[in-house]
């Protein structure tokens, strides 16, 4: 079997990359674009590093800061209406996950009208036509939305999050600049950062993985183990190193896919309206020592990548003891809730979120088979 990479076409990188958003308009010819953003990214000075630019040049845009965090269907309707409306013909995507995976969806439909239920949208969508334009602007550390072909909706009226998985939804260029970060809370560089670990781990792990993916994930999770700490302290160049090991992981894990961590986080989020780091860098921790037996000697590359004195020399059960032991240490060192009860889940949900987890479209990309029992067991030993 063939394995497949699809990568975006162009990225910028480091300190003031966002200097190079005008001349890839005025390059690409577009005429009219609208910025996808929330609200706090507008009224903190954030997004607006960016629309200065535009301003500055006279590029006809206009704002979309409609984006709540896990954005619903609801969001991406509205979002296709107003791009509709402003007759745009690219995107300019300002934020972490929600505004991208919004923007994602909006340029998808717009260019697919035959999937404006969203609902359609989920799975692989057969779709026919690339994505309306999208330029990226990541300001966070974590989710690498900017250069994968996943984006995730919220079905609010059935509490669940559903995964679409389309090429055609990459978006065409990114702007990957730490002066876009630095804004970022400490909480929330911790659980982004955590989430880009999460990534680079299952996206290692899971069987689909192979050597240009298994590159790409191992560096990742060398850049992040030795960045994220210094990250969530805010410094700058950390910030940096971290904006780019999320990269790399979001270059293998879009093409491989990631397991059981994802599963049991998307309906956390989906129920209780968890950030999705959040979620995902409170389970990581346990759900590896639940796969540990089942990754041969992949828990030691990452032991070794996680600069742990000895890791080629321990045993195999030393080795994996050790690599989950680092990362449940990283962890609780930025500030990562201990318990999922802090989140405020709730055991008599368990039963059911089980069954969302189980059939998440993330969960068969785990190394471990795993069955309802088994995660409301796992959920319950985070309560």
């Amino acid at each position: 079997m063939a394995n497949r990479m699809i990568l975006n076409e162009t990225s910028y990188f480091g300190k003031g990359a966002i200097q190079e958003i005008v001349p890839e308009i005025a390059r690409r010819g577009f005429k009219k674009v609208v910025v996808v953003t929330d609200k706090d990214l507008i009224k903190f000075g954030v997004a607006t590093k960016v629309t200065d630019l535009l301003k500055a040049a006279n590029v006809d845009f206009t704002i979309y800061d409609g984006i709540v965090p896990n954005p619903t269907i609801q969001n991406v309707k509205d979002g296709v209406a107003f791009v509709k409306s402003a007759g745009a013909d690219a995107l300019v995507a300002i934020g972490g996950g929600s505004p991208q995976d919004t923007a994602k969806a909006i340029g998808i439909i717009i260019a697919n009208p035959e999937f404006s239920d969203v609902l359609s949208l989920e799975g692989v969508a057969e779709t026919k036509n690339p994505s309306l334009p999208i330029l990226a602007v990541p300001t966070t550390s974590g989710t690498a939305a900017e250069v994968t072909i996943n984006y995730v909706i919220t079905d609010a009226e059935h509490h669940r999050k559903f995964v679409c998985v389309d090429p055609h939804d990459i978006p065409l260029v990114a702007f990957v600049d730490s002066d876009m970060m630095m804004g970022m809370p400490a909480k929330l560089a911790a659980s982004t950062g955590m989430d880009a670990m999460t990534h680079a781990i299952e996206g290692y792990i899971t069987p689909g993985a192979w050597e240009m993916s298994d590159m790409l994930h191992i560096k990742a999770i060398e850049i992040i183990g030795k960045s994220l700490e210094a990250s969530v302290k805010g410094d700058q160049k950390a910030r940096e190193e971290m904006a780019l090991g999320q990269y790399i992981a979001g270059m293998g894990f879009s093409n491989v896919g990631l397991g059981l961590v994802h599963g049991m986080a998307h309906p956390l989020s989906a129920w209780y309206n968890i950030p999705h780091g959040v979620a995902c860098a409170s389970l990581l921790p346990t759900i590896m020592k639940y796969n540990k037996e089942y990754t041969g000697e992949k828990y030691r590359n990452i032991a070794v990548a996680l600069n742990i004195p000895g890791a080629k020399e321990m045993t195999i059960e030393e080795a994996r003891e050790a690599a989950c032991g680092e990362i449940d240490r990283l962890s609780k060192s930025v500030g990562i809730p201990a318990t999922i009860s802090e989140l405020g889940v709730k055991e008599s949900d368990m039963a059911a979120i089980a069954e969302d987890a189980l059939k998440d479209v993330c969960t068969p990309g785990n190394p471990r088979e795993t069955s309802v029992p088994e995660i409301i067991a796992l959920y319950k030993s985070l309560l």
